[in-house]
């Protein structure tokens, strides 16, 4: 997750850069359920509203939970399919927090107002992260649910209304790209203090609908809009956060607009901590439990198996560097190859999405297709005049239709 508002109050207000210290503990996002009462057309979990055999009992998430506290986690987030449909996730919820781990919920939001926000409340959620894919018919046609839009609204002001800090979650995609001035200034409108963009991976239906990824131009063009608020909010000190997700080369272009605009002495300050963050952290500083306690770098890469919390403890299985893909995901730099083994800012990016590449060429180390940032960019290109790769598609989308029935 690369925290835009957050670097960009580094332009404002330099600080020295911090150097993490003592061993890096991951957050953990931990999908209680695959059952929901959606169906996303993007959705990593290939969730479903029915009862799915093999989750993990009541007293094995309890005695997961309390070895995360022990292990020392910085955060834990409660995910799904719709963490609410599973009956115990608030009572995990509260021994979460009992341990005094920093608790979010993720969720799609259309059941918040119908009975839980109370108990949200009361629980003190850290974080409620509430999923939208556009304004109105574009997000129930996302969503495959009529009504969904103005559920997971309602969802939004319930928790407003009681204190919690919620945040909008977004997906940029072919079919929903307009809408994105749209949902900032509804996150506004609501005063909600957080939105996070999510560039598409494909995993589950989205790798199904990887079609659907944006051109590059039109990723661009959502990043430039995101730096224009993010930029507005610090200079104006308004409680505002934009973060995005899975796709590091956002910092990389961050850092260049900010090149064009402030002096030597600032970027300098700014890219060594950028590169204190490190970019991509899958494997390192992010880490999944899936619905079955199987184990994964992050929750877009299903197809790859650690071990399960069923075998041993989650703070075993992270320490434990036998398994090559972790390892490989550990190391700084990591063993790049292509455009991303030769980036000049492989230590800003981290190399960025490792599971695109693992899913286009079957190779986790070959260049991520999504990186949007041509080769003169990256450092690569010579000549003035060459093609950026912005000016190409990779991917060719189509546009929906608001009346296309749910399915």
């Amino acid at each position: 997750m690369f925290r835009l508002s957050h670097y960009m109050q580094q332009l404002v207000n330099p600080t020295p850069p911090r150097r993490r210290r003592g061993p890096v503990r991951p957050v953990v996002i931990w999908n209680l359920t695959r059952r929901c009462n959606l169906k996303c057309r993007h959705c990593y979990a290939v969730a479903g509203d029915r009862h799915f055999p093999g989750e993990l009992t009541s007293t094995e998430a309890i005695a997961v939970l309390d070895d995360l506290a022990a292990f020392r986690i910085p955060a834990l987030i409660l995910s799904g399919g719709e963490p609410l449909s599973r009956p115990d996730t608030l009572n995990l919820a509260r021994r979460s927090k009992s341990h005094g781990l920093y608790t979010a919920l993720s969720t799609n939001g259309t059941s918040i107002a119908d009975g839980y926000a109370d108990q949200i409340a009361e629980i003190g959620f850290d974080y409620v992260g509430i999923s939208l894919d556009g304004i109105g018919a574009t997000n129930d046609w996302f969503r495959g649910q009529k009504g969904a839009f103005d559920a997971a609204l309602a969802g939004v002001r319930a928790c407003k209304e009681r204190g919690i800090k919620v945040g909008l979650r977004f997906t940029l995609t072919t079919d929903n790209a307009g809408q994105l001035p749209d949902l900032l200034q509804l996150a506004r409108d609501e005063g909600v203090e957080k939105f996070y963009l999510s560039h598409l991976v494909y995993a589950g239906r989205g790798n199904k609908h990887r079609c659907d990824d944006t051109d590059w131009s039109v990723t661009r063009t959502g990043v430039d809009l995101l730096i224009s608020q993010a930029w507005r909010a610090a200079q104006r000190g308004e409680n505002f956060e934009i973060v995005t997700g899975n796709n590091d080369a956002d910092a990389v272009y961050f850092l260049q607009w900010a090149t064009e605009r402030f002096p030597a002495d600032t970027i300098t300050n700014l890219r060594a901590h950028l590169e204190a963050w490190g970019g991509n952290s899958s494997g390192y500083g992010v880490a999944n439990i899936d619905t079955q306690g199987v184990v994964h770098p992050d929750t877009y890469w299903s197809d790859y198996s650690i071990d399960s919390v069923r075998n041993r403890p989650f703070s075993e299985i992270w320490e434990d560097l036998s398994d090559p893909m972790l390892a490989g995901l550990r190391l700084r730099p990591r063993p790049l190859k292509g455009r991303c083994g030769m980036c000049a800012y492989k230590s800003v990016c981290g190399g960025n999405t490792r599971i695109r590449a693992l899913q286009l060429t079957g190779d986790p180390w070959e260049a991520d297709p999504a990186c949007y940032l041509s080769d003169k960019e990256i450092g690569l290109a010579e000549n003035e005049d060459q093609t950026t790769r912005a000016e190409v598609t990779p991917f060719r989308g189509h546009r929906h239709d608001p009346t296309h029935r749910f399915v």
